[in-house]
């Protein structure tokens, strides 16, 4: 994998129990960031949480009938967004400081789902998540609570596509040969914009491979996420803000 993105260190969780936080956020290269559109920040999630936060991914999961739109087969999903310490996870400062240097303005975390590709499943092909108003209002963020590699279907993607010239929005599959396959522990979490082609990879061992699946949006997405929450099983408050 590409380590230009990577971030050592990160034992931060909420701001309000560890207010030294704010120096690891500003160790993050803004300036790379805006030219790849990604990063993975190594070791994000407090170790000690790992535990408890696979637990509430386990006690979370629903089969595809009870979300209000079905899930893919292939998958595992689990509805947490509504457990303390995944919110906790949500807020980490450093990881609240990426996407904050995507978005570029005032923004809200609005939804948080578990996602695990079964064995035997997880492929998907390359893909953008897309902006909504403008490039850019969209970041999206996994956070990985097992290990995570080509062995288990971990996310592959091509730095530098978030940003296409207006005659490049169409994803050859020829672009496979340019994916970069990330791999990483429990504990990193991948920050990326909405728009850079990315995609979940086949898991062939059917080793676990718990995460979450943050967005984050702009201040100004909020009246049109409020109308659609439902339909992805939203639970959680989303009237908090965050500066970029």
């Amino acid at each position: 994998m590409d380590s230009r993105m990577d971030m050592r260190g990160g034992h931060a969780p909420a701001r309000r129990l560890y207010p030294h936080a704010s120096a690891e956020a500003a160790m993050i290269d803004r300036e790379r960031l805006h030219e790849d559109g990604y990063v993975l920040l190594r070791d994000a999630i407090p170790a000690d949480w790992l535990d408890p936060l696979r637990d509430a991914f386990d006690a979370g999961v629903l089969p595809s009938s009870q979300w209000p739109v079905p899930r893919g087969p292939d998958w595992r999903h689990s509805q947490l967004d509504l457990d303390p310490m995944v919110e906790a996870v949500c807020r980490l400062p450093v990881l609240l400081s990426a996407a904050g240097a995507l978005i570029g303005e005032r923004f809200f975390l609005a939804q948080v789902e578990g996602r695990e590709p079964l064995g035997g499943g997880g492929q998907q092909g390359l893909h953008r998540d897309y902006s909504a108003e403008r490039p850019g209002d969209t970041v999206n963020a996994l956070a990985f609570f097992d290990d995570f590699g080509a062995d288990n279907g971990a996310t592959r993607l091509i730095p530098g596509t978030h940003r296409p010239a207006p005659d490049a929005l169409h994803i050859d599959l020829s672009e496979e040969s340019r994916a970069i396959q990330l791999s990483g522990k429990a504990g990193d979490i991948l920050v990326f914009d909405a728009d850079l082609i990315h995609a979940g990879t086949l898991n062939p061992s059917g080793a676990r491979r718990r995460s979450i699946l943050i967005g984050y949006f702009a201040e100004s997405r909020h009246a049109s996420h409020l109308q659609t929450a439902h339909l992805r099983g939203v639970r959680m408050d989303t009237s908090e803000r965050f500066e970029p």
